[in-house]
């Protein structure tokens, strides 16, 4: 069986869970709620198992039991059942409720993993408010009220998921089963949008979307309703044109795919509405599609209603090579549902506002070989929908992820092709698991050990002895003890510390332990990232003391023990992890500097594109006639950029200007400068001698440092071009007064610095 790896956002993920979970569990309070949010196709039933199994190694002296309450539409639970019971394997045990606790357990088990159908369960008949399940009822036979008793009466820990808790916790029903039926010892809400406010939760963690893009596990961008006025057929309808262009773009995807060498056959997914308005239009559907040759009986189309299924079935449909090219749907599929050759969904016009759920949204966005694709339009997502406006759901992870203004390329332009810098995002300034061996030459220089000699443990041992006191610790703390201070002189204080000649050693607790030997760690992190580093430091400690001393985390009490060691040698400790941190860096930036050779991108025959998808709450409708894309659509991030814009506009020498993007996007322009960085000029000008111009537009005297990198660079670059042939000048440019400035330099001095370097911008 192949283990899948975790990404870094998941470790990070499943890291704080852990943290703040065994935070809660300490308390001594009711209610005890942690909101998971993270966004869909970022694998949160992957990394919540994952957290099952890491939470039951940590706390193995524990008497814990887990319920994972599914939304339960139609066989959703049985599905979730079987994706967790994958990712699981063999240990935890995992069942559904059904199966094992129905009638025949009094309890559940340790370390038992149950899933709930949260829908049957709660439902009650509305005039008796009897509880219509027969496993919610008194019979003769347990039923899972008295399950969920008998197991809290013998102490156990009971941790209750909510999956998709947007969905299923906020009616009374589900408030009832959670706060006064199950009423666990810790309840983790998961969702992409949880419902839950301030107040009503004790700890969240949450994956940033961001991150889930980076790690190439879901699309880059959604673009509504792309290049539609290519069919010029004026009898055609509105939903003839929307579901003929998704028709065609599955084909150029399919295509696209093909040439790539990559086996994927994209889905299109087709929503209609309920009632009436449903049937009408999937009529229209399946007519529109048998013209095509796509139909039920040769398994190129399927249908997942509640009152129908047709080739339905999730391993039928969902491998990236299924036969399956379309699949319609209205509701059912919305949430739960995982199909990442998914790409493009078809909505078509109702009686009501569309409004766009993330979970329905987000059935395209995953990515199907969780990585993003050299050729840039198969890690886009697409919709088309025949509608002149639609709602967003406002708790979207990313609503400015949604592109549905389409502008395209004034026939003015003529080819230029440009090297063009590009490099994906490749570090989070966080410390990598190569910090191992750097910590083990460290620790192993500082004690006398030979690097490699992992079997002699006693006389390890004793040569760490010499050093440090590793047997026999207590675990204590000093706090101030009767200390006393006069409430006036509290107004006087400020940056004084309060000392107190009397203090009291007292015991720590296991958190306060934990959390003590985790802020060492944040101390000396020497300004790399402590989300995602301190879980590295911390796990290549417990592996040096596991190899070298055969102090094991999950046995004894091993995790314990080396954190005890660790604080009772605080100052030694302290300076071993800051040499060890020092040393690691050049490490760190050998490695990066190996993953941008590996991955940076030079475009030697780079052109502005043909067309172009903008977001509308970014993008703003402007008037400008000699904008490259039209229309003109601009985000204006400054004054001197509007005000440089209207000085093109009036220069009758320009042909065009194009406004360069400020998004990290292969279609945008750039250019190399430093060891990693890109430079994203802010204009492209085209004038009537045929020259190029390239300007970036800056506030004079703000971030010269930076400035003088860029334009520098910007100098290299046009002089390199400029020898291939090329016409090309330009600069950084400023405003003064009612003119702009321009700097041409090789070596660049700013404004104040050095006047007569910078040019009056004459076109």
């Amino acid at each position: 069986m192949t283990i899948k790896q975790l990404k870094d956002y998941q470790k990070q993920a499943v890291s704080e869970l852990i943290i703040k979970s065994k935070l809660l569990l300490a308390k001594n309070q009711d209610k005890k709620t942690l909101v998971f949010q993270a966004p869909t196709g970022s694998g949160k039933t992957f990394m919540m198992s994952r957290y099952i199994r890491e939470l039951i190694n940590e706390l193995k002296d524990e008497d814990l039991c887990f319920l994972w309450v599914s939304i339960g539409k139609g066989e959703l639970h049985i599905q979730s059942y079987q994706a967790i019971k994958k990712e699981l394997f063999h240990f935890p045990f995992v069942c559904l409720l059904e199966q094992e606790y129905f009638g025949s357990k009094k309890t559940i088990e340790k370390n038992n993993l149950v899933v709930v159908n949260w829908e049957k369960l709660r439902t009650k008949d509305r005039t008796t408010g009897e509880w219509k399940n027969k496993a919610m009822k008194d019979t003769e036979i347990w039923n899972f009220q008295e399950l969920v008793k008998n197991t809290k009466k013998e102490n156990k820990k009971m941790i209750m998921i909510i999956d998709e808790s947007h969905s299923n916790a906020t009616s009374e029903r589900a408030l009832e089963l959670r706060d006064e039926i199950v009423n666990a010892d810790l309840t983790i809400e998961m969702s992409a949008t949880p419902t839950l406010r301030e107040g009503q939760y004790q700890e969240k963690v949450v994956v940033q979307s961001s991150d889930v893009i980076d790690e190439g596990m879901i699309k880059k961008e959604i673009i509504i309703n792309p290049n539609l006025d290519q069919f010029t057929e004026d009898e055609i309808t509105s939903q003839q044109l929307i579901l003929e262009s998704a028709y065609n773009k599955r084909l150029e995807l399919k295509k696209q795919y093909e040439e790539a060498g990559i086996k994927v056959n994209p889905l299109v997914l087709i929503q209609l509405p309920t009632g009436n308005e449903g049937e009408d239009k999937r009529a229209f559907v399946e007519s529109f599609l048998a013209t095509k040759g796509i139909n039920y009986e040769n398994y190129k189309l399927a249908i997942w209603l509640s009152e129908e299924k047709v080739n339905h079935e999730k391993d039928f449909v969902t491998p990236n090579t299924s036969e399956v090219e379309f699949l319609i749907f209205k509701q059912a599929i919305d949430t739960g549902w995982d199909c990442p050759r998914s790409q493009i969904l078809v909505r078509f016009r109702e009686i009501r506002s569309i409004t766009f759920e993330i979970q329905t949204v987000g059935r395209i966005l995953r990515m199907p070989e969780a990585k993003h694709y050299e050729d840039d339009e198969l890690n886009k997502a697409f919709v088309y929908l025949n509608t002149s406006d639609f709602n967003v759901n406002q708790e979207t992870y990313n609503p400015n992820i949604i592109k549905s203004i389409n502008v395209k390329r004034s026939e003015a332009y003529r080819p230029l092709p440009l090297t063009s810098y590009y490099r994906p995002r490749i570090d989070y300034g966080d410390i990598k698991a190569s910090f191992y061996q750097t910590l083990e030459k460290v620790l192993c220089g500082y004690f006398g050990l030979e690097i490699g000699k992992a079997e002699f443990f006693e006389e390890n041992k004793t040569k760490v002895s010499q050093k440090m006191d590793i047997a026999g610790l207590e675990n204590k703390d000093e706090i101030i003890l009767n200390k006393s201070l006069p409430s006036i002189a509290f107004d006087q204080m400020t940056d004084d510390k309060i000392k107190a000649d009397e203090k009291l050693r007292v015991n720590l607790s296991q958190n306060d332990l934990y959390y003590t030997f985790i802020n060492l760690v944040k101390r000396n992190l020497q300004g790399f990232a402590p989300k995602r580093s301190i879980p590295i430091v911390k796990n290549s400690f417990y592996n040096w003391f596991s190899v070298y001393l055969d102090i094991k985390p999950q046995i004894n009490n091993g995790a314990i023990t080396m954190q005890s060691v660790l604080l009772n040698n605080y100052e030694t400790f302290s300076k071993l992890i800051d040499q060890a941190v020092r040393e690691y860096k050049p490490v760190k930036e050998l490695e990066i500097e190996k993953k941008i050779e590996e991955t940076e991108t030079w475009d030697e025959t780079w052109e502005i594109g043909q067309n172009r998808n903008y977001n509308p709450n970014s993008y703003k409708p402007k008037s400008y006639s000699k904008s490259l894309y039209q229309p003109c659509y601009l985000k204006i991030d400054s004054d001197i950029e509007e005000e440089f814009i209207k000085f093109l506009e009036k220069e009758e020498k320009v042909v065009w200007w194009w406004q360069n993007g400020n998004e990290h996007l292969q279609a945008n322009f750039g250019i190399k400068y430093g060891k990693d960085r890109t430079f994203q000029p802010d204009f492209l000008v085209m004038f009537n001698d045929g020259k190029l111009g390239i300007f970036d537009t800056k506030a004079s005297g703000d971030r010269e440092d930076e400035n003088k990198l860029k334009s520098e660079a910007l100098q290299d670059y046009i002089k390199a071009e400029n020898a291939k042939g090329k016409s090309l000048f330009g600069g950084l440019v400023i405003q003064e007064g009612g003119h702009f400035r321009i700097n041409q330099k090789e070596k660049y001095k700013g404004f104040q610095e050095s006047l007569e370097d910078w040019n009056f911008l004459e076109v």
